[in-house]
């Protein structure tokens, strides 16, 4: 006979808690949930849920509580009035937060004898549980191993070290990259529509351009940690000489260029501090700090 699964007590049901608890009932767990609005409960309890009629009810339910609110600005507000409650339980805080409150949120946990995770949800809700879904985990390295396979339900789970900001920052740095790459998509679209071109037709081949793109991630990475920045692909020197006739096109179409100023600027200070030759992997260099 196999073991009960654990007991999880979801408090946030937006769409992406709403996803979560979900997911738990799907895999098995006894699930409890929690909504300021208590309304937004009526479809998980007829998956299965148990409703919690007050913050309190939902602790004291389960040892593991996942938070999944809009904001880390909302969880102690959330929390404080049950921290007496909190001793002996399992925190996974997934919800949307910068490093500083990870672990201004572990420390607060802590000294109410409360283990505590932070999570960074790197998937949509509608992916939840799917094969690209995966969430980032950092804190309490005991907690995670003990609840490993709960986190299961909604993906794939990566833990990323004891320091409890350590998930954010690898959220953020996911997201950096994926904005970007928005802005930047949104920026060809606009190039299109103000040359007359459905963007229909660019759609297949800007998807395969950054698909291919992609693949040089790693041999950045690569140049970034060894120093190695020298490149027989395209040098700082060549893109300071063709950067402006983007602009220009830009320009030319009406569309503003302010996105595309600050790595004009930044191109060309690599350059006047004599990196010319290097690729475009030196320019992390200049945007970090010197400690």
């Amino acid at each position: 006979m196999s073991a009960a699964k654990p007991a999880v007590s979801v408090l946030g049901l937006g769409m992406m808690g709403s996803a979560l608890a979900a997911a738990f009932l799907k895999a098995g767990h006894p699930v409890t949930v929690w909504n300021r609005t208590a309304a937004k409960t009526g479809p998980l309890v007829a998956q299965g849920a148990e409703p919690a009629a007050d913050v309190a009810g939902a602790v004291g339910a389960s040892e593991l509580l996942v938070l999944c609110l809009t904001t880390n600005d909302n969880v102690r507000g959330i929390l404080e009035p049950v921290a007496g409650s909190l001793r002996g339980r399992t925190i996974a805080n997934l919800t949307n937060g910068t490093p500083a409150q990870g672990r201004e949120l572990a420390a607060w946990a802590a000294g109410h004898g409360a283990r505590y995770l932070d999570g960074g949800i790197m998937a949509s809700p509608q992916m939840i549980a799917g094969p690209d879904a995966y969430v980032f985990y950092s804190g309490d390295p005991k907690a995670f191993e003990e609840y490993e396979d709960t986190f299961g339900a909604l993906g794939g789970t990566r833990y990323v070290g004891e320091d409890a900001g350590r998930a954010a920052l690898y959220d953020f740095a996911l997201l950096i990259g994926m904005y970007g790459m928005g802005i930047g998509t949104m920026h060809a679209f606009a190039l299109a529509k103000a040359a007359g071109i459905p963007a229909k037709d660019l759609a297949d081949p800007l998807r395969e351009w950054l698909n291919a793109m992609a693949l040089f991630i790693t041999d950045e990475a690569e140049a970034l940690d060894t120093g190695e920045h020298l490149t027989d692909v395209s040098s700082l020197a060549v893109n300071q000489a063709a950067l402006p006739n983007l602009l220009n096109t830009l320009s030319d179409e009406g569309i503003p260029t302010e996105f595309f100023q600050p790595l004009e600027r930044l191109i060309n200070r690599a350059v006047a501090e004599g990196y010319g030759a290097d690729g475009l992997t030196r320019l992390p260099d200049l945007l970090t700090p010197r400690r």
